[in-house]
């Protein structure tokens, strides 16, 4: 049985990692509002260019532009994976982790090839040490990545996909529901699928009229890219926000953890010291029956 101080030493180091997950889970709220404000920021702007793309769409013939055509025979796709660049947050990261890894063999079972474009060490680390084909790998760049960066990367997507090197181009993250939920969501970002209309909204005679300048199939033309880099910088926002609430969501469950384990061992060492005082009390009256014998 453990001694009392072993017990003290015990509940001490306890309380010592409740601290710790107490700040952890403070720094990740004061993060999760900035990137809460950011996402909650950009997706009007995401939603009525979706909406704008859409109905521009709708107007034109789909083979006006390479973007728009689905190939007939895919032989090799690739994935815009995102993760977190550490831990300690629940089952945020393996979650995509596993989805996509899942993604990945189902294409192979089809045939077709998989090439990995990772964002997060995490997901880098994870594809890298079991021989994936990693294009690119990108770490640290949550809360620093610029639109500059996106259309880089967007340019990159569009330039294999063009040459014929892949066939299509997904992107998988991770979608901010509530502070309790957080979905992996897969996405295919090229082809581009535009937008179809809400069934409220062809019922009634659709969304609003667009007076195009010059012309439709010019604008359609120069807003696909746009289309894809904001799809990728909002899959940054709902990345970021949904990692900061993950995690303090498991530093919450923590700290309480340690509270409960503390309480245990209180309770332990309560058992233990009074289990020495009655064997002294034993010993004492033992002794001074012996003596009156």
């Amino acid at each position: 049985m453990a001694t009392l101080r072993d017990i003290l030493r015990k509940i001490g180091a306890v309380k010592k990692t409740r601290q710790i997950t107490r700040a952890m889970n403070m720094v990740a709220a004061a993060k999760l509002r900035g990137a809460q404000t950011r996402m909650e920021g950009f997706e009007p702007y995401a939603r009525k260019f979706s909406e704008v793309l859409g109905n521009l769409a709708s107007r034109i013939e789909p083979d006006v532009h390479p973007l728009l055509v689905k190939q007939d025979s895919v032989a090799r796709v690739e994935l815009l994976h995102f993760t977190g660049d550490r831990g300690l947050c629940g089952s945020f990261n393996m979650n995509l982790i596993t989805r996509g890894e899942k993604w990945a063999k189902e294409q192979e079972a089809n045939g077709i090839s998989v090439s990995l474009t990772t964002v997060g060490k995490k997901g880098m680390d994870y594809f890298r040490k079991r021989n994936y084909n990693l294009t690119e790998s990108h770490v640290n760049l949550y809360g620093n990545v610029d639109i500059s960066f996106i259309n880089q990367m967007t340019n990159s997507f569009i330039g294999r996909y063009l040459s014929g090197e892949v066939g299509e181009v997904y992107m998988m993250y991770s979608h901010f529901v509530s502070m309790a939920k957080q979905e992996p969501t897969l996405v295919k970002l090229i082809p581009v699928e535009p937008p179809k209309a809400e069934p409220s909204e062809e019922e009634s005679g659709g969304g609003a009229e667009y007076l195009c300048e010059p012309d439709p199939e010019g604008l359609l033309i120069e807003l696909l890219p746009k289309h894809i880099s904001v799809q990728i910088y909002n899959a940054f926002l709902q990345n970021e926000t949904c990692e900061h609430a993950a995690r303090m969501a498991a530093m919450d469950n923590a700290s309480k953890n340690c509270n409960d384990l503390v309480d245990s061992l209180t309770l332990v060492y309560n058992k233990a010291r009074q289990a020495a005082i009655t064997a002294e009390l034993m010993d004492i009256v033992g002794g001074a029956e012996a003596l009156k014998g």
